[in-house]
Order: C-alpha cells, then structure tokens, then sequence
C-alpha cells in the first residue's frame, strides 16, 4: 500500500492543485455482495481486506469527482455513506454524492422470462442481471456541488424507444425472448445519468456515467451483445439532442463501458465511434504495467474497458490507471478493475 500511495502522490504532485486542475475517476470496485445489506455490514465490521483495499486505491488517487461501479445500492444510502465515511477517516472528503436506484435487481411490471431460458423470476429477469434490487449500482462522489434539479435519469428509458436501437431476434425475426418481454425491457442494465457539477468559477460541468452489461453470457440471439452496443450509443444520441435536449457546455464521459474497442466479444465499432467522436477526445490514460487496459479478467486477460473521456473544448493535463505491481498491492486486491483517472485544466 506504500507503494501505491508514494507513485500516487507523486502523480498528483506533477500537476498543479486543485486551485488549477479537476481529477475526475472512474472504478469499477466490485463492491458487491450476495445479499442486501451484506455490504453495509462489511463496511462497518472495518475487517474485509477487499474494502480497505478499495478504499486505499481511491485515497491514494484522490480524485476530485469519482464515478463508481459495481456497489450495491440500498434505499437510504446507508452503504454508498459508510464508505464515504471510511474515506473521510483517510483524509478524503465527498460532501456530495448521487446514487439514484438503478436498474440492476430491479423486477418488471410483471412477471416474465426476460432472458429467453424459459422461466421467470430469476436474477436475468429483472430489468438488469441482480440477485435483489441494486445490486451491483453505481454512484458518483464529488467534491463539487451536485446541480440536483438539473440531473437526468435515463434508465427508465425502454430499449426499442431508442433511436436506431439494434434488438434481438429469434431465427424466424420474431422478438426475443417474446414481443412482452420486449415491450417492458429498459435499455440500461445498471444505470445512464447526467449529473450537472458546479465549477468553482460558477460554471457547470456535466458528468454522465453509466455501466453497460457484459457482452457475453447469452445466445446465437446477441442479447448481451446488442443492449451493450445500444447503452454506449446512448451517450452520442444525447449529443445529438435525439434523447431531449442536448446538453450544454462541457462534459465528461466517466463509467464502465464493458467494452474493448479491439479485443473480445462484442460489437466493437460501437465503443470505437464513441472515441472517435469529434466531440469529445480521449486522453487514453495508461500505466507503465498495463499500458492502456483497465481490466484483467481470468480467462481473457487484459482489456480496455473503463473509461474516462472529455468534451473536445476541455484541456486534459494528464492522465494514468492504477495499475498493480503485484498480487499484494491494494490495486490488485480491490479489484479486476483498475481505478482510471485524468486532470483537466480549470480555467
């Protein structure tokens, strides 16, 4: 952990202070457990080495705007609030944070095999994969105030209302898994939100995160394949104003897209026009170990798939992914995911 702090601080060092640049992060933590309440409890039993590993690799970095992955959500708040107390203890403050229900365990109006295997009321067959309501969610924590009446939610939106939205089919064309099931399915497997931040100077920021489903684990059908193309063409058709109004001034792009623009399966040309829109640009943040992969999976090695991108009127001074140097190193025991962070110039 010494480590990590000592490269980290140095990083930090480099640039000038928070009087000049904004660090904005994105983690994927895997802070998710079997049952609800189970994260709360680990968090304030304060023994669980993956938690106080999490917790270093955010404190070490220090970003000043934090997107997370991969943490359960519960109706008040209570686990996203012990971890940010468990920060505040390192020295870490966030007095504003936003963690709205997502989609993640969440049922549809009624019952249905939403997955196509034939049966309902299984974790596949809640509005996104879930063992019970938020599991696995996303917040954002920020040092900056949160413009709360102007936050957009855009998980409730359903999957065929999306322009150009690619849905899957049986052999014959008909919808899969049936015409119901796609007449009730959301488009986000976690969340999309857009959520305005007060610069110092008084002017808004716009973050939009969001955590797309694997593109794996489903049929000849593309379930998986397909919603995950659509949830990274959301951000462009926002751009675009097709999704309401387009947002103004800049913005930031900060979440887990589960989507290499390279490697693994997938459609990848989905995640690569999001990067080569003009825009936004993309710092490509890396690390000397794993050069631009933020993720290290088992049986598919690394891969690039978080992401922090800036609109294109924006000025990136710099940029990294927590990258571990070994098996004991916090970076390793947090997480398969990397924390990934870049600085932009306030003017």
């Amino acid at each position: 952990m010494r480590r990590l702090a000592a490269v980290l601080l140095l990083i930090h060092a480099a640039g000038p202070g928070w009087a000049d640049t904004l660090r904005i992060a994105t983690f994927n933590t895997e802070l998710s457990r079997k049952g609800p309440g189970l994260l709360l409890r680990d968090i304030e039993r304060g023994k669980d080495p993956q938690i106080a590993a999490v917790t270093a690799v955010i404190a070490a970095a220090r970003p000043d705007v934090l997107a997370l992955q991969g943490i359960d959500w519960d109706y008040e708040g209570r686990a996203l609030a012990a971890l940010t107390a468990r920060l505040a203890d390192q020295g870490l403050d966030y007095p504003y944070h936003v963690a709205l229900q997502p989609n993640s365990g969440l049922p549809p109006p009624a019952p249905l095999d939403m997955d196509g295997n034939g049966k309902a009321g299984e974790p596949r067959d809640n509005q996104g994969y879930g063992r019970f309501r938020g599991q696995g969610g996303i917040a954002l924590l920020s040092r900056l105030p949160v413009g709360r009446a102007g936050i957009r939610d855009f998980s409730a939106l359903l999957w065929r209302n999306l322009p150009g939205a690619l849905l899957p089919q049986h052999p014959d064309g008909s919808p899969f898994p049936s015409p119901e099931a796609q007449a009730v399915q959301r488009l986000s497997a976690t969340a999309h939100w857009m959520v305005p931040l007060q610069l110092p100077d008084g002017s808004r920021l716009n973050v939009m995160t969001f955590h797309a489903t694997p593109p794996l684990f489903d049929g000849p059908e593309d379930r998986n394949g397909l919603r995950n193309r659509d949830e990274i063409r959301l951000w462009q058709l926002l751009l675009d104003g097709q999704l309401g109004p387009a947002p103004e001034g800049p913005f930031v792009i900060a979440g887990d897209a589960n989507l290499d623009p390279e490697h693994g399966e997938g459609h990848n040309a989905a995640i690569r026009s999001l990067l080569a829109d003009p825009r936004l640009q993309d710092p490509r943040p890396q690390s000397p170990q794993g050069g631009t992969a933020t993720v290290e999976w088992q049986n598919a090695g690394p891969m690039r798939v978080d992401y922090v991108l800036a609109s294109a009127e924006l000025t990136v001074t710099g940029g990294g992914v927590v990258w571990p140097d070994g098996p004991d190193d916090p970076a390793a025991i947090a997480s398969r995911h990397r924390l990934v962070w870049v600085d932009l110039l306030l003017d």
